[in-house]
C-alpha cells in the first residue's frame, strides 16, 4: 500500500483533522502503518498523528523548508507506505493573499492528488458551487475528490449523486455529526494531544466511522496514482566532531519541535538529551547545548517558577556561554519574569532582563524572514533565516539583533537576540530549511565542548 493523499478543505474548521485522524485511525488497524504529514508549520495536529501512527508524523512547509526540503522529508518517511497529509487553512491560503506555500501549492509541488472536505451541515446544492468553484479555482488544481464532513447517513446518498454529477468528483464517502469525538480547541489551534480527555476512545471511534462512512479502498486507490517524487540531491553537509551532547527541553511546557530538524542535528553529529523545566532539579550532565523550543510556558508559570533549581542551572549555562536555541516559549522562559493571563508575574530564568506579558490577541501571525543585524550562533550579518510567529504573548525588549519583514509586504520590526553563543526570538524556525544555520549550532555547541573538557 504506497502513494499520497493531502486532505485539504475550504477553510479552518471544516473537519480537516478530524476526518485525517479517523483515516490514519483506520488505516492503522487495518494495517500497514501509513506515514502522516501536516502542511505548513502547525506543531499541534502532528502531535495527534503520532499519537495515532506511533511514529513521528512531518511537517511539509514549502517556506520554511523549501521545494527540495519537502521533497526530502516526503521520500524518506513516505518511502514505500500510504502518506497521508493533512493541508492547513484553506486549500489556497498561502502568503499574503497568495497560493504560495499552501495547500495547493504543497499538492502541485509534489503532483499529491488532494481530496477536499466540506461541511455539509446547512447547505445542499450549494456544496456543488462550492466543490466546483474550489476545483477551478486555480490551473492545475489538484483536487481529485470528495469528503463529506458533518452530514446525516439519510441525506447522504443524496448529495453524494448530486455532487458527482455536477461536479465530475467523486465523494469518498461521510462523516457524521459526532460530538462525543469532537476535539477542543484553544489559543493555538487544537490542544496538544497529551491534554485531550479519553483521546484513545475518541480516535477509535473515529476510526470505527471512518470504516463505516469512508471509501477507504478508493481513497487508496487514489493515492496509488500520485507519480514518483523526484530525486533530491544529498545536503553533503559534514557531521561535527565529538558528539555534543544538546540538551531538549521537553515536556507540556514546551512541546513544539519539527521533527525533521530534530533529526538532521543528530544527522549533523549530535546526541540530543531531553529534559524537563517543570520536573527536573537540574540539566542533565555534560551538556554542550541547550535546545529551549515553543510551547505553553505561559499556562505552567506556577510550576516553572517553583522550580528554582533548574532556573539556576539554566541561567549559569546560558550566561557561561553554553550555544542554546530558544524559541518563542523558550525565549519568554529565559525572561526576568512572565505574566500569565490572570496578570500574575512569576520569575523565569532571568538570563534576558525582559518581562513576558499577555496582549489578549494573535501578535504578529505567520512567515517571516529574519535577516541577522549582527553575526552570531546561527548566521552571519546580513545572513537571512525563514521563520514563523504564532504568539499572543510580546516581550518589553527594546529592538533586537534581526530585522523582521513579513514576504511579499513592506510591513517590519526588530526583535530577538543574537550572540556567538545565543540565538532567542519569537521566531519559530525548521533547521531543514537553513542547514547551515543548523550546522553552526552544532559546531558551536562541539566547540564548547572541547572547551569545557580543556578547562577540567
Amino acid at each position: 500500500m504506497t502513494g499520497r493523499l493531502l486532505i485539504c478543505g475550504p477553510g479552518s474548521g471544516c473537519g480537516k483533522t478530524t476526518v485525517t485522524c479517523g483515516l490514519l485511525q483506520a488505516l492503522v488497524d487495518r494495517g500497514p502503518a501509513p506515514a502522516a504529514f501536516k502542511s505548513g508549520p502547525d506543531y499541534i495536529d502532528p502531535m495527534f498523528h503520532s499519537r495515532i501512527i506511533g511514529a513521528p508524523s512531518r511537517n511539509l512547509d514549502l517556506f520554511l523548508m523549501g521545494r527540495e526540503g519537502v521533497l526530502a522529508s516526503l521520500s524518506r518517511h513516505g518511502a514505500g507506505r500510504l502518506s497521508v497529509i493533512e493541508g492547513a487553512m484553506g486549500y489556497y491560503d498561502g502568503i499574503a493573499l497568495g497560493p504560495e506555500a499552501s495547500a495547493y501549492d504543497l499538492a502541485r509541488q509534489t503532483r499529491t492528488p488532494a481530496v477536499l472536505v466540506v461541511d455539509g451541515r446547512g447547505s445542499a446544492l450549494s456544496l456543488g458551487a462550492l466543490v466546483t468553484g474550489f476545483r477551478d479555482f486555480l490551473p492545475e488544481g489538484g483536487i481529485r475528490g470528495v469528503i463529506l464532513n458533518r452530514v446525516s447517513p439519510m441525506l447522504y446518498p443524496r448529495l453524494k449523486q448530486m455532487l458527482e454529477a455536477r461536479t465530475g468528483l467523486r465523494v469518498y464517502g461521510f462523516l457524521p455529526p459526532c460530538p462525543e469525538a469532537e476535539l477542543d480547541s484553544r489559543h493555538l489551534g487544537l490542544v496538544t494531544a497529551a491534554e485531550v480527555p479519553g483521546l484513545k476512545r475518541k480516535l477509535s471511534v473515529l476510526a470505527e466511522l471512518a470504516r463505516q462512512h469512508l471509501d477507504l479502498a478508493g481513497l487508496t486507490e487514489l493515492a496509488a496514482q500520485a507519480p514518483p517524487l523526484p530525486a533530491v540531491p544529498d545536503g553533503g553537509l559534514e557531521p561535527v566532531p565529538g558528539r555534543p551532547r544538546i540538551g531538549l527541553a521537553q515536556d507540556r511546557a514546551f512541546c513544539f519541535y519539527y521533527q525533521d530538524g530534530l533529526r538532521l542535528l543528530e544527522e549533523l553529529g549530535a546526541e540530543l538529551v531531553p529534559f524537563s523545566p517543570l520536573a527536573d532539579p537540574a540539566l542533565p550532565p555534560g551538556l554542550s547545548g541547550l535546545y529551549l523550543g515553543g510551547g505553553y510556558p505561559e499556562l505552567y508559570g506556577p510550576e516553572l517558577a517553583e522550580n528554582q533549581s533548574l532556573l539556576r542551572s539554566v541561567r549559569q549555562a546560558v550566561r557561561a556561554g553554553m550555544p542554546t536555541v530558544a524559541e518563542c516559549g523558550g525565549y519568554l522562559y529565559l525572561h526576568r519574569e512572565l505574566e500569565d493571563a490572570e496578570g500574575r508575574c512569576w520569575p523565569m530564568a532571568g538570563v534576558l532582563p525582559w518581562r513576558g506579558y499577555p496582549t489578549g490577541k494573535l501578535g504578529r501571525f505567520g512567515y517571516v524572514r529574519l535577516t541577522a543585524r549582527c553575526g552570531g550562533l546561527l548566521a552571519e550579518q546580513g545572513q537571512t533565516l525563514p521563520a514563523h510567529e504564532f504568539h499572543y504573548w510580546q516581550s518589553d525588549a527594546p529592538e533586537g539583533d534581526f530585522l523582521a519583514r513579513k514576504p511579499q509586504s513592506s510591513r517590519c520590526w526588530q526583535g530577538g537576540c543574537h550572540s556567538p553563543s545565543l540565538y532567542a526570538g519569537f521566531g519559530h524556525l525548521h533547521f531543514c530549511g537553513v542547514p547551515q544555520a543548523a550546522r553552526r549550532f552544532a559546531a558551536g555547541c562541539a566547540a564548547y565542548q572541547i572547551r569545557q573538557r580543556r578547562d577540567l
